[in-house]
């Protein structure tokens, strides 16, 4: 079949198994009572507005917290579950590799095309029906968000089949290099060496957050379980609420990062958890919100290390990567070897530091929100805050890490060996 309409064909399985998933939990839910007086088409919308909310759709809310119509009030629902994002990422990931397998390079963009396009109007045509006078959508970005996530695991789908850019878009990304001069290859080798350092750093630092959050919920568990006991959701309530808590596991994971950054998080206008204060006010009850740590944390210190354990990992794989170009520049142009050695060792945390915010400036962005209700218009990490204290923090991580390096390099045998030629 034409390229493009083989692209429709996968965007829109795509569109209709991450739909079908939502709508068999609202009808769980549903079928257990658990919505008062709610009808089939008001299901369906409802279900209709939760597919726009999992691509990342903001919803426009308008609700009465009085009797009278000016105690009428508004807000913006935008809090992106980004585990259950995962779902159409992941389903697009698979039409990525069968459209890459099914084109040569220069016919991908064909099939990347229709299956983008089939995706705006499903996004398009969900606003667009599911609008209430409670919770609406602008159609604009109800065809245009929800392309962010679908087309990044088109892309990365093809990419993963091609095995590599040349044969996905027809560019030889090596010739090209090739053809650049030795500095801008060193230049290029030393900045992405660095970048990668940052990625390795951050990424070490959320697996530590997420063993740090597992270790928090086992310890809470019992005033966890407590809250679903007073909630009396039922079997299927029950769930679908574990469910949607797991859906926003990954948003936990990156609170937890700005958490031992010691830049905290909100949970609400006016809070901040952090592993230095606490100050929240009554949360609402969600059973994984009983695993906040409140109170004085004389503890809470302690974690601080985690940002900089993992810039240490990244630090110590710059020396192992063996890209240090800028270092052996500065020794060319002076001799004088201990201060080169400190300089060079400094820019490097630096760089590092700055790629390990930038990644974490994108992870706070993602993963905060506004739930559009009262106090709950913050929830989640401040980007800058963040950013910058997880930037200093790998950045020092780096500069121990990279400076221990070598002794963590040689072995054993080698300094006995030194030891007795002295």
């Amino acid at each position: 079949m034409p390229l493009w309409l083989q692209g429709i064909l996968e965007s829109a399985q795509a569109a209709a198994i991450s739909a079908l998933l939502v709508g068999v939990a609202l009808v769980g839910v549903w079928w257990s009572d658990g919505f008062q007086n709610q009808t089939a088409d008001a299901l369906a919308r409802l279900a209709g507005q939760v597919w726009l909310v999992l691509h990342g759709v903001p919803l426009n809310l308008s609700f009465n917290d009085g009797p009278s119509s000016a105690s009428m009030q508004t807000g913006t629902l935008h809090v992106i579950p980004l585990g259950l994002t995962l779902i159409p990422f992941l389903l697009s990931w698979r039409a990525g590799r069968r459209l890459a397998r099914a084109s040569y390079a220069d016919q991908l963009w064909q099939g990347l095309l229709g299956a983008l396009a089939i995706y705006a109007a499903a996004g398009l045509g969900t606003a667009f029906v599911c609008r209430t006078q409670a919770a609406n959508a602008n159609l604009v970005l109800g065809a245009v968000v929800p392309l962010i996530p679908v087309g990044l695991g088109l892309i990365v789908g093809a990419r993963r089949e091609a095995a590599g850019w040349g044969r996905l878009i027809g560019v030889d990304a090596a010739h090209w290099i090739a053809r650049t001069s030795q500095h801008s290859r060193w230049a290029g080798s030393y900045v992405w060496a660095a970048v990668r350092a940052g990625l390795l750093a951050v990424a070490a630092a959320v697996t530590l957050c997420a063993v740090l959050l597992v270790v928090d919920i086992g310890w809470h568990w019992s005033d966890i379980v407590a809250v679903y006991e007073g909630l009396q959701t039922g079997v299927v309530g029950g769930a679908v609420l574990t469910f949607a808590q797991l859906g926003f596991i990954p948003n936990l994971v990156i609170a937890t990062l700005a958490w031992a950054s010691g830049a905290g998080f909100a949970l609400g206008t006016g809070s901040t958890v952090s592993s230095l204060a606490t100050m929240v006010a009554p949360v609402p009850a969600i059973p994984v919100l009983s695993a906040l740590p409140v109170g004085q944390l004389s503890w809470g210190v302690v974690a601080l290390v985690i940002p900089v354990f993992a810039g240490a990992l990244g630090g110590w794989w710059f020396l192992r990567e063996g890209e240090n170009h800028f270092d052996e520049w500065l020794s060319i142009k002076v001799r004088t070897r201990w201060f080169t050695a400190v300089v060079s060792t400094l820019v490097l945390g630096a760089a590092v530091g700055l790629a390990a915010a930038l990644i974490t400036a994108v992870l706070a962005w993602l993963s905060r929100g506004s739930a559009g209700i009262g106090r709950l218009t913050d929830i989640g990490p401040d980007v800058l805050t963040s950013a910058a204290c997880v930037g200093a923090e790998v950045a020092v991580g780096v500069v121990v890490g990279f400076a221990a390096g070598p002794w963590l390099e040689r072995r054993p045998q080698e300094f006995q060996r030194e030891a007795d030629d002295d």
